[in-house]
């Protein structure tokens, strides 16, 4: 994706991508050390260990191996769709998730850029959903491993026909589609919440075809949060702890 990237750029960046690749790449290795820590099984341990104590609904049921990876790659997404509108609805959830919406540019590493504490909080919600649903191991594995390529796939800065934009928008989440979610105006930031499928959106009403503006002049970020400088790894980190939520949590009050 950095390639394409390179070669195919959709936007001229507003600031060097020196600095925010390197407070963007430092977040992930932070956040993979810790999870790792934390949870040393993984979701597809906990998916194994929920197997071998015959836990969850999808192990109740004698269905085809098959139906039970597809059921619990589509039931996982829609809990990450309801888990991402939780955190722009909930303000205490928005201010962690803040760190990740404050880029001022949207590439391949803002896939990544996610504060160490919502990293968390994802999973344990990503662990009780496996345990609940009886999440079959393997398509637990074929969900992670396309959550992450996804992740940075609509979140790069690439260029591709509109035609093919408007035909892949059916299966997957597209960078122009998820952009918009970047937008600094409220009302977009709270639209196109999903990573991988893009059937929520459409099925419960957050979707939005285009921006106000087009994609190559649209503002990303957020609006109390303009200054490069504001936005380095140290400032990006205490974000949560020290910076105001702004206009944009859902259950906010005009």
């Amino acid at each position: 994706m950095a390639l394409w990237e390179v070669g195919a750029p959709r936007r001229s960046f507003s600031m060097p991508r020196g600095p925010r690749w390197f407070a963007n790449i430092t977040v992930v290795v932070l956040d993979s050390v810790i999870v790792r820590l934390l949870f040393a099984a993984g979701a597809v341990g906990m998916a194994l260990l929920a197997a071998e104590r015959n836990w969850g609904i999808l192990n109740q049921l004698s269905w085809p191996i098959w139906l039970n990876i597809l059921l619990t790659v589509i039931a996982l997404d829609f809990v990450l769709y309801l888990q991402h509108v939780m955190f722009h609805a909930i303000p205490l959830f928005w201010r962690f998730h803040m760190m990740h919406h404050a880029d001022l540019d949207c590439d391949v590493t803002t896939g990544v850029r996610f504060h160490p504490v919502e990293v968390v909080l994802s999973m344990v919600i990503k662990l009780g959903a496996v345990v609940l649903l009886g999440a079959a191991p393997v398509g637990v594995l074929v969900f992670e491993i396309m959550l992450n390529a996804t992740s940075m796939f609509n979140h790069s800065n690439i260029w591709m026909p509109v035609v093919v934009d408007r035909a892949l928008r059916w299966m997957i989440v597209t960078p122009d589609m998820h952009r918009i979610h970047h937008s600094v105006l409220p009302q977009e930031t709270n639209s196109n919440f999903g990573f991988s499928l893009p059937w929520w959106d459409r099925l419960l009403g957050t979707y939005r075809e285009d921006p106000l503006r087009s994609h190559t002049i649209m503002s990303l970020g957020l609006e109390q949060y303009r200054d490069p400088r504001g936005l380095t790894l140290r400032r990006i980190l205490a974000l949560p702890f020290v910076g105001a939520p702004g206009r944009y949590p859902l259950a906010r009050k005009e």
